[in-house]
């Protein structure tokens, strides 16, 4: 099988993605990073000049170059088998292949995150980026797989400048830290205290510490959960009985310990913004039953979330980034049509360039013979220029059904025919 340099190359995808496999398929193809160089290895013994591979947790897939897309694809469905440790028939409705334009489309609408299990992942173009970083690295990546993955750049570009498809937060700790945000502003300067070790107050604290917070403190009525999870955050332990006194300095209040009693009741709330002299407090209640006293929501300087609360901004955001992401593909479509018609043109330049050659040679042939007489080589020129269209013309009236058809059109559009004479010079003499 030859591989991609050829200049009939074609874009093929092959992969298994959320939609077409199971999570337990994926995690038997998925490639580690260390993995990867003699995955594309692999790739190249089969028979492939182009590839890259892409490899997360939802998707693993091959994005490649070839002359022929069918056999490219039975190839990188064998190496896949092959690194699963399967017969590449168990994989039959579980990868999905796409070739030419589809598959141009699939590489912009990955690199942009329209693909994505969460629609507008900001982390998809940055794995995009590092599996074609490795695929170059590993001499995979030519002029025509590279055009195509720049051009996926410029795609994903347009849809995140000229979208709202990133800008809001489509999990529950997301949607914590834009809320802390909107209340405090810089978090660096932030302190927070988490009471409790439920997994997603755990969760909610180390987007909060990604998103820059300034300081943490943890605590639970039992003292070794605590030094635990203090260890675990690399954060202060505070103890339970002290935790009216460390909200005075907590500017965020993570509550995930989901005890019938409340941790924080509205007299301890009361007492810290006091305290504090009236600066607002954020209290993110992601705990079941709720840890946070209901009556703490009349508090002006207290802006209190829960789970419910959170779940329907995820909600909304869902929603909102669905919908950006009609207008995501819109863009995408129009890439992939301004990408074709640039690497057709690409395609014609090497016969642009051998007719210039022709015609160029034809008049230095026509200068020599004909000397001084510029009539005489203007007359030569023209014959000697037309001679093989008009030979090729008249072959055809012969030749089979339509021949001559199609190579009328051919001429009358190359040469522009379709106009009458006097308008062809009325047109050279405007000029």
């Amino acid at each position: 099988m030859n591989g991609s340099e050829t200049h009939g190359a074609r874009p093929v995808v092959v992969g298994a993605n959320h939609r077409s496999s199971s999570l337990g398929l994926r995690d038997r193809l998925f490639v580690e990073d260390s993995g990867v160089p003699g995955f594309l290895a692999l790739l190249r013994d089969a028979g492939l000049g182009e590839a890259v591979l892409l490899s997360t947790c939802d998707r693993v897939e091959v994005q490649a170059l070839h002359d022929n897309p069918k056999a490219a694809a039975q190839a990188v469905r064998e190496v896949m088998a092959a690194h699963a440790g399967m017969d590449p028939a168990e994989l039959d409705g579980h990868l999905y292949t796409h070739a030419d334009e589809r598959a141009v489309e699939h590489v912009f609408c990955v690199a942009a995150s329209l693909d994505s299990q969460v629609v507008g992942e900001p982390q998809v173009l940055g794995q995009v980026k590092a599996g074609h970083r490795m695929a170059r690295d590993a001499g995979l990546v030519g002029p025509g797989l590279e055009s195509l993955m720049q051009a996926a750049y410029g795609a994903a570009k347009r849809v995140r400048t000229e979208t709202a498809i990133g800008e809001r937060p489509v999990s529950i700790a997301a949607a914590a830290v834009d809320l802390a945000g909107d209340v405090h502003g810089n978090l660096a300067p932030a302190g927070a205290l988490l009471i409790g070790v439920g997994d997603m107050g755990h969760l909610v604290a180390e987007h909060l510490i990604a998103a820059g917070l300034g300081r943490l403190s943890v605590t639970h009525p039992l003292e070794s959960r605590a030094q635990t999870l203090a260890r675990t955050l690399d954060c202060h332990r505070v103890a339970y009985d002290q935790r009216a006194e460390a909200m005075i300095d907590a500017d965020v209040v993570i509550c995930a310990l989901g005890r019938r009693d409340y941790a924080m009741t509205v007299d301890m709330v009361q007492a810290a913004v006091k305290a504090r002299r009236r600066r607002p407090m954020f209290l993110v209640d992601v705990a079941v039953p709720g840890d946070v006293e209901p009556a703490v929501n009349r508090i002006d300087e207290a802006f209190v979330y829960d789970l419910n609360d959170l779940e329907q901004i995820v909600s909304n955001s869902l929603a909102s980034r669905e919908s950006e992401a009609e207008t995501g593909r819109r863009i995408v479509a129009a890439e992939v049509v301004a990408f074709g018609r640039d690497r057709a043109t690409r395609a014609a330049v090497p016969t642009i360039r051998m007719l210039r050659d022709r015609a160029a040679e034809i008049r230095d042939q026509v200068l020599a013979e004909a000397g001084d007489d510029p009539e005489r080589a203007t007359r030569m020129l023209i014959k000697r220029l037309l001679h093989e269209p008009t030979a090729k013309l008249r072959d055809a009236a012969g030749g089979a059904p339509g021949e001559l058809e199609a190579l009328e059109r051919a001429v009358r559009t190359l040469f522009d025919l379709d106009e009458p004479a006097d308008e062809i010079g009325s047109k050279e003499e405007e000029t």
